[in-house]
């Protein structure tokens, strides 16, 4: 799977439970509640502040091991 943007990081979540780590890195850290799990990558990086570009090469790399 390849993860852009407008990808839900609850459906992220709920395929690969793994990919945690990268939203706690981010600053993320309220990953079962509701609205988090709702937010696209690119709301989630707006909201704390990162790189969507970054996250997104690092969720990717991870994705594609």
């Amino acid at each position: 799977m390849t993860y852009t943007k407008d990808t839900i990081i609850g459906d992220i979540l709920d395929k690969d439970p793994s990919t945690a780590p990268y939203f706690l890195e981010i600053g993320m850290h309220c990953l079962g509640c509701p609205s988090s799990r709702g937010e696209t990558i690119e709301q989630a990086c707006m909201v704390h502040g990162t790189d969507v570009e970054a996250l997104l090469a690092k969720l990717n790399a991870h994705a594609s091991k």
